[in-house]
C-alpha cells in the first residue's frame, strides 16, 4: 500500500506493512501483533472484562486489579483510549473550554472534592458543652483506672480529637491531676494560643513525649512553639512524632515497641531501662527527623539483640558516612536494614551492602539478589507524591498541578521536519489506574494507528500487555521509567512521582554550589591591539555562500560571490565545515570559514553553561543553570532548598539546541521539570521572575559579536543591537505561563511581530526608568567579553587562524538593570538581522541600516575596519 493511499487497511499484511516500524518500537511481542490488528480494526476495548479499578486506602489514588483467574506472560494485548491529548501550550485553554474535560480529568487524577466528607462538618458543628463534658469524662476515667491499679499515678495520657480549645485546656488543670506524666498526646484539637499551650504542657517536667500534631497553634507558631517547649522540658525526647536532640533510652524504647500506654516506663529506674533496650530486636526509626544518630543509647552495647533497623526518612547530616558505617557495622545481630537510597549511607544498594557485609536483607530484598542483579536503586517503598490542592482551588488548577503524575508523551513532526512538538496525553480511567513498580507485571506503550495508511488518518492509543504471569487479585503495575537505569538518573527521576530522600539531593546541591563558589575568577584576558590579523590591501576576496541574505546584501566591491567553494577565499555557510565536508567539496585548510572549531561550547545551551561555570563559577550574570541529563540531583536539591527557605521557585526549561523557543517551558512544578526531560535533553535555568520591562512588557536584546581571533582574543561588538518585545503585558499569574506572547519575545515565527527601532527604544527606556543606557551598555560589554574569555580558558583548541565568525548574544535585564546571559547563537541565526532597519546609537557615526549589515561585518572581519564596531 502506498503512503498516500486513502484505502482503508483491510488485512493484517497491509497493517504490518504500514505499522511495522511502530510495532517494533512499541516492544510488543510479535505473537501479539495480529491480535492487536484485530482489536484495532474492530475497536475492541475489552479491558473491563479482565480488570477492575479500585480506590486505594486513602482515596488519593486508584489501582488496577486483575479479575480473571489467571493471565500468562505475553498472552493478551489491550487497547487503552486516550482521554485527553494536547500540546502543553494548549492545556489551560482546553481545560477551560472543552465541556466536561476538567471534570473527567479531576476524577481520573483524584483531585475532586470528597462528597462523603461531611464528617468534618459534623465535627465542626459538635456542641461545645458536649465536647467539654467528654474531655472531663476521659480525664476522670484515666484517674479512676490509675487508682484501681493502686498508685493513682497516670504516666500516659491521650486526649486526641476531643475538641479541646485553649479555655478547655486551662480548665482541665492537667498539671495537678497528672504530675508524673511521661507521654501526653493532644493531637487533632483546637489549641491556638501559644502562651496557654506552653504554660500547660511544660508543667510536666518528666515528660518524655509530647504530641500536638494538627493543632492550629502548630501550623501558626510551629518553630517558636517548639523552641519554647524544648527550653522548658529538658527530658523531652519526642516532640510531634519526631526525635529531639535529647532522644535516648525512652524514645528508642518507644520505637522498639517496649514502651506504650500499658508500659510507659519509668523516669527513675535505670536498671529497668537498660534491660528494656537489650530486649529490642526490631527498631523502626523511620521519619523521626534524626540529625545525629550516634549517642550513648543507640549503640551495640545498649541494643545487642537488634536484628532489624529502619532508618528511612532521616537526614543524619551530622554524621559522616564513615561514622554511620562504623556504628552500624558494630551491631552483632543486625541482619536487616531499611535506608534511603540514595541517602546518607550511599548512592546505591550495592555500595551499602559492600560496606555492611553482615546485612543480608536491604529494604526488604535479599542481599544476594541485589548483588546478583547489581541493582542500583530500591524504590518500591517510596511514598507517592500526591497532588496538593485545597477546596478553594478551581478544578482546572487542580488538574494542571496533578497532571504530571499521569501524563505520557510522544513527538510528531510536520512535513518539513522543522517544528517538532511534543504531544502529551492522559490515558483513560483503566490506563491511569496503573501504578508504578520496579518489577512490573505489565507494560504500556503508545501506538499510532493509521487506518487509511496515512498520518492524517492516525488515531493514538496505548497498548497494554502482561510481561509476567498474573493471578486473580494481583495489582497490575507498570514501570513509569521503563528502560531507564541509574546511568540515566533513575533514582532522581522517580522524584516526579515519589517522595525521594530530600536530604540526599540537598547535599548534592550544596556540594555543587560549593564547587562553583571555589572557582577562582580568572583575570581578564587583554585585547590585542587593532590590526593583529593580516589585511591584503587592494585585494578582492571571492566569497562562497549558501545563505541568500549574504548573496543579496554583500555589495562591497572588495567581495565577489562565487558558486564554487573550491575557488573561494571565504566560505560563509550555514552548515558545519568538518573534515567530511572538506573532502566532499574540496575546501582547503587555508580558506577562511565563518566558524570556529568547537564553537559548540558557546552555541549549545548546556555546553555554554558548563563553559561559563568551569571558567567563572557562578557569575551574577548567569542564572543558576543545570544540565538535566547530568545534574538533575543538584537541581532537585536547589529546588528543595528554595522551597525550604521560602524563595521563589520558577524555572525555565530549554532544549539544548533548538531555536525559536520550541519545547521551552516555564514552571514551578518539580514533577513537571523532571517529566519534561522525556521530550528531549534540556537545561533547567532559574527564571528571571522580575525582569526590566519596557512599557510593562518583557523584552530581550540580540547583540552581534564579531570574532576575529580567539588567541589572542580579538572581539568586536556591533553598534547595532536588536530589541525583541513580547506582545502582552508581563505577568506572574500562573495561567500566563501558557501564553506565549506574555513570556517569550521571539515573535518572528509566532505572534505579532512588533519591532522597535534601537535609538527609539533607548530613548524611551531611559525616560521610563530614569537610567543612563550607556551604563547598562558598559555592563553588557563586560559580560559579553567574560563569556568569550570563558571559551578561551576552557577550550583553547577553539582557536583557528583561518576562522572568522559572528555570534548573536541574547541578553535580558533584571529589574535592577543588571544583564543576564540567555544564550549565544551561531552565525546563520545572526544573518536574519539584516531584515531589520536599525540605527547606530553610539558616538558620532552615521546611521547604519540593517541592509548594510553584511558590508560592515565583512569589512570588520576581513578588511580590519572598525568604524561601526566597538572592540571589547
Amino acid at each position: 500500500m502506498s503512503a498516500t493511499s486513502t484505502t482503508r487497511i483491510e488485512t493484517y499484511e497491509e497493517f504490518f506493512k504500514v505499522h511495522g516500524l511502530l510495532l517494533t518500537a512499541s516492544g510488543l511481542p510479535q505473537t501479539l501483533h495480529r491480535q492487536l490488528f484485530q482489536k484495532l480494526s474492530s475497536e475492541t476495548f475489552d479491558g473491563g472484562s479482565y480488570f477492575q479499578i479500585e480506590p486505594t486506602e486513602d482515596g488519593r489514588q486508584r489501582r488496577l486489579v486483575l479479575t480473571s483467574e489467571f493471565m500468562s506472560k505475553d498472552s493478551n494485548v489491550f487497547l487503552i483510549d486516550h482521554a485527553w491529548t494536547f500540546r502543553l501550550s494548549d492545556a489551560f485553554k482546553q481545560l477551560q473550554e472543552v465541556p466536561g474535560l476538567a471534570e473527567r480529568m479531576a476524577s481520573i487524577m483524584c483531585v475532586v472534592d470528597d462528597l462523603n466528607s461531611d464528617s468534618e462538618e459534623k465535627n465542626e458543628a459538635l456542641d461545645y458543652n458536649n465536647a467539654k463534658r467528654s474531655v472531663f469524662e476521659v480525664v476522670e476515667s484515666e484517674l479512676c483506672a490509675a487508682k484501681e491499679k493502686g498508685d493513682g499515678n497516670v504516666k500516659w495520657l491521650e486526649l486526641d480529637e476531643l475538641g479541646i480549645d485553649d479555655d478547655t485546656l486551662l480548665s482541665l488543670d492537667l498539671g495537678s491531676k497528672f504530675p508524673g506524666l511521661l507521654a501526653l498526646s493532644l493531637c487533632e484539637n483546637k489549641l491556638e494560643n501559644i502562651d496557654v499551650v506552653v504554660q500547660e504542657v511544660t508543667k510536666f517536667k518528666e515528660l518524655r513525649a509530647l504530641w500536638l500534631n494538627n493543632n492550629p497553634v502548630v501550623r501558626n507558631c510551629g518553630g517558636q512553639l517548639a523552641d519554647r517547649v524544648m527550653e522548658e522540658l529538658p527530658n523531652l525526647e519526642i516532640y510531634n512524632s519526631v526525635f529531639t536532640t535529647k532522644f535516648g533510652e525512652w524514645a528508642l524504647g518507644f520505637c522498639g515497641e517496649v514502651y506504650d500506654k500499658e508500659n510507659p516506663g519509668s523516669s527513675s529506674n535505670f536498671h529497668e531501662a537498660e534491660s528494656s533496650l537489650r530486649r529490642i530486636t526490631s527498631l523502626d526509626l523511620s521519619n523521626r527527623s534524626i540529625h545525629n544518630l550516634i549517642n550513648k543509647e543507640f549503640s551495640p552495647i545498649q541494643l545487642p539483640s537488634l536484628t532489624h533497623l529502619n532508618l528511612r526518612g532521616n537526614p543524619l547530616e551530622q554524621n559522616s558516612f564513615v561514622d554511620l558505617l562504623n556504628v552500624l557495622g558494630e551491631f552483632p545481630c543486625l541482619k536487616s536494614l531499611e535506608v534511603d537510597i540514595p541517602g546518607p549511607l550511599g548512592e546505591s544498594a550495592v555500595e551499602i551492602l559492600q560496606s555492611l557485609p553482615n546485612v543480608s536483607v536491604l529494604n526488604g530484598i535479599s542481599a544476594s539478589k541485589i548483588l546478583e542483579a547489581e541493582k542500583h536503586v530500591i524504590d518500591s517503598k517510596l511514598e507517592p507524591r500526591l497532588p496538593e490542592w485545597t477546596a478553594d482551588d478551581p478544578l482546572v488548577d487542580r488538574v494542571l498541578n496533578a497532571m504530571w503524575l499521569y501524563l505520557m508523551t510522544y513527538r510528531l513532526a510536520d512535513e518539513e521536519k522543522i517544528d517538532e512538538t511534543s504531544v502529551w496525553y492522559v490515558m483513560d480511567e483503566l490506563g491511569s489506574a496503573l501504578r508504578h513498580s520496579d518489577e512490573p507485571n505489565f507494560r504500556v506503550a503508545p501506538f499510532l494507528f493509521m487506518p487509511e495508511g496515512t498520518l492524517t488518518s492516525a488515531v493514538s492509543f496505548s497498548i497494554l500487555w502482561p510481561i509476567q504471569n498474573v493471578e486473580k487479585g494481583d495489582e497490575c503495575t507498570r514501570d513509569f521509567l521503563f528502560g531507564i537505569g541509574e546511568d540515566k538518573q533513575r533514582s532522581a527521576r522517580l522524584t516526579a512521582w515519589f517522595h525521594t530522600p530530600q536530604n540526599y539531593f540537598i547535599q548534592m546541591y550544596e556540594r555543587h554550589k560549593q564547587m562553583l563558589q571555589t572557582k577562582s575568577l580568572t583575570p581578564p584576558i587583554k585585547s590585542s591591539p587593532s590590526g593583529t590579523w593580516q589585511q591584503n590591501v587592494g585585494c578582492t576576496y571571492r566569497v562562497y555562500t549558501d545563505i541568500p541574505h549574504v548573496e543579496e546584501f554583500l555589495t562591497r566591491p572588495e567581495f565577489i560571490i562565487t558558486t564554487d567553494p573550491k575557488d573561494a577565499d571565504i566560505i560563509w555557510t550555514s552548515v558545519q565545515v568538518d573534515e567530511d565536508m572538506k573532502k566532499a567539496t574540496g575546501i582547503k585548510d587555508n580558506q577562511y570559514v565563518n566558524q570556529f572549531p568547537f564553537e559548540a561550547c558557546l552555541v549549545m545551551k548546556h555546553h555554554l553553561a558548563e563553559t561559563v561555570q568551569k571558567a567563572h563559577g557562578s557569575p551574577e550574570w548567569l542564572q543558576p543553570t543545570y544540565n538535566l541529563e547530568t545534574h538533575l540531583s543538584q537541581l532537585i536539591g536547589d529546588y528543595y532548598v528554595r522551597k525550604r527557605d521560602g524563595c521563589d521557585n520558577l524555572w525555565i526549561l530549554k532544549p539544548w539546541n533548538m531555536a525559536r523557543t520550541i519545547d521551552t517551558t516555564v514552571t514551578d512544578n518539580l514533577s513537571a521539570i523532571i517529566r519534561l526531560m522525556e521530550t528531549g535533553p534540556k537545561i533547567c535555568q532559574k527564571y528571571i521572575e522580575h525582569p526590566a520591562l519596557f512599557d510593562g512588557k518583557k523584552f530581550d536584546l540580540r547583540y552581534i559579536v564579531l570574532v576575529c581571533s580567539m588567541n589572542p582574543l580579538e572581539i568586536f561588538l556591533s553598534d547595532v543591537f536588536w530589541v525583541r518585545l513580547a506582545n502582552n503585558s508581563y505577568s506572574l499569574d500562573k495561567h500566563s505561563f501558557f501564553e506565549y506572547e506574555t513570556h517569550f519575545t521571539v515573535m518572528n515565527y509566532r505572534g505579532r511581530l512588533n519591532h522597535k527601532n534601537t535609538p527609539d527604544f533607548v530613548r524611551e527606556f531611559e525616560q521610563e526608568h530614569q537610567v543612563k543606557w550607556s551604563d547598562i551598555h558598559s555592563r553588557v560589554k563586560c559580560m559579553i567579553r567574560s563569556v568569550f574569555e570563558a571559551a578561551v580558558i576552557v577550550h583553547p583548541e577553539m582557536h583557528s587562524p583561518t576562522s572568522r565568525a559572528i555570534y548573536g548574544v541574547d541578553v535580558m535585564l533584571d529589574s535592577s538593570f543588571q544583564p543576564k546571559l540567555l544564550e549565544v547563537t551561531y552565525c546563520p541565526d545572526c544573518t536574519r538581522a539584516c531584515k531589520y532597519d536599525s540605527e547606530s546609537i553610539f558616538g558620532e557615526r552615521r546611521v547604519i541600516k540593517g541592509r548594510d549589515f553584511f558590508n560592515h561585518v565583512f569589512g570588520c572581519l576581513f578588511l580590519n575596519e572598525t568604524a561601526y564596531v566597538t572592540p571589547i
